[in-house]
């Protein structure tokens, strides 16, 4: 019989051909049945098995050392503009609009008319209560004379003394009817006046929603909206563990109050990655959100190009304590271990070392860290997922890390009032 059960090179299986036996039992059968197998597997395997074992190349990675730069800690918020004032355009008189003079959307000055409405009866309300004053004025005259003749007559005794006192209190209620008529005569100036509707201040006018020739109501109908926007403030929310933060720093003496020391913070457009705007922290509100748990802040902002619009979205970084010296690296090279930020450095022996940091602000891509680091340290940048502690691998120097981390430009803490800045890259 033929046994093919281990496949080896073809002059081995030539060879395996095993012509019938003499009948020796089947025991003794079964024995070298396995006994040949033994022998024919451990000789195929050891044919077929290479003489010296391939080795992995360590994984290579790229490298680089902590930067270590002075900043000033800071939080960022999200916020938005709104303007300083905002200003609605109501009649003081009613009548009929007769002239719309500004265009939608324009800039307008203060004082500048906007609309006019029909002045026709304001005039001539004016010019009867200047009759009434003239009037009035006649009267008082012909009234002082009655009563100066009327005291040389009381002289003479040519009148009682009862027709004297009607004399005298005659001229008084024409001094007062006189004062009546003067006071209409203004009131009709100011309503005459009233007709032009001028703007209050400095603004951007809203589009007209009145048009030309329809009813105006006194103190009712509105005409339109002027926001002013230099200087204009931007609102963001100071979450709860911020504030808190702060209310620690003033009570030990480390910050003062916005109230007794304006503070400067940096402002970022949705357009920009740097920080090119400048404002003061003018208000903090009395109280937390207890819907939302953050506490509104205020800052106003210089827009004498008026750049700005109240509802664009921007980026608050307001500063919080002193400066400070601090290690930063690359986002990248930062892990995350259910909840607990991590890096991998690398020992003199090129091995893997597992290091635990807590990590602080972010300034173009680097973000600042603390624990178990030295700038001496050498920290895997790319291929984090590639290794393990202990590993060794194959160290390669990041050069475009070299120096790209920019020295911060620090809010300052104390200013005198809002500062213009050009846009030069901050952070």
């Amino acid at each position: 019989m033929r046994a093919n059960i281990v496949k080896c090179n073809t002059a081995e299986v030539a060879d395996l051909v095993i012509h019938p036996e003499p009948a020796i039992g089947s025991a003794g059968r079964s024995l070298g049945c396995v006994a040949v197998l033994i022998v024919l597997a451990a000789g195929c395997q050891q044919k077929g098995s290479p003489g010296v074992a391939k080795t992995t190349p360590p994984p290579e990675v790229v490298v680089t050392v902590p930067v270590e730069r002075e900043f000033a800690p800071f939080e960022e918020f999200t916020g938005r503009l709104e303007a300083s004032e905002v200003i609605e355009i109501r009649a003081r008189v009613g009548g009929y609009l007769d002239q719309v003079l500004f265009r939608d959307g324009a800039e307008v000055k203060k004082d500048e008319l906007l609309a006019v409405i029909d002045p026709r009866t304001y005039e001539a309300e004016l010019a009867r209560a200047t009759a009434a004053v003239q009037q009035a004025k006649s009267r008082q005259q012909r009234m002082a004379k009655e009563l100066e003749r009327g005291r040389q007559l009381l002289t003479n005794k040519v009148v009682t003394q009862e027709d004297f006192d009607r004399m005298q209190f005659d001229h008084a209620e024409a001094e007062t009817a006189q004062q009546i008529a003067e006071a209409n005569e203004a009131l009709a100036q100011l309503n005459l006046g009233f007709t032009e509707i001028r703007s209050p201040v400095n603004g951007k006018i809203s589009r007209r929603l009145i048009d030309q020739g329809n009813l105006v109501k006194v103190d009712d109908s509105l005409l339109a909206t002027i926001g002013a926007t230099d200087p204009i403030h931007a609102y963001f929310e100071i979450d709860e563990r911020t504030v808190l933060r702060l209310r620690q720093l003033i009570l030990g003496g480390q910050m003062r109050l916005p109230t007794e020391q304006k503070l400067e913070v940096q402002l970022s457009l949705a357009n920009e990655n740097y920080f090119s705007l400048r404002g003061v922290i003018d208000f903090t509100d009395n109280a937390l959100d207890p819907h939302t748990g953050t506490l509104r802040a205020r800052a106003t902002i210089d827009n004498g190009s008026l750049l700005l619009l109240p509802g664009l979205i921007v980026r608050c970084r307001m500063p919080i304590g002193s400066a400070r010296t601090g290690l930063f690296i690359p986002e990248e090279a930062l892990g995350s271990d259910q909840g607990q930020r991590y890096l991998y450095v690398l020992n003199d022996k090129d091995e893997v070392v597992y290091r635990r940091v807590s990590v602080g602000v972010q300034m173009s891509g680097w973000r600042f860290v603390e624990g178990e680091l030295t700038k001496e340290d050498r920290v895997i940048v790319t291929g984090l997922q590639r290794v393990r502690q202990g590993q060794k691998v194959a160290p390669k120097v990041g050069t475009q890390y070299a120096d790209s981390l920019p020295v911060q430009d620090k809010p300052k803490q104390a200013v005198e009032a809002p500062a213009k800045s050009l846009p030069t890259p901050a952070s």
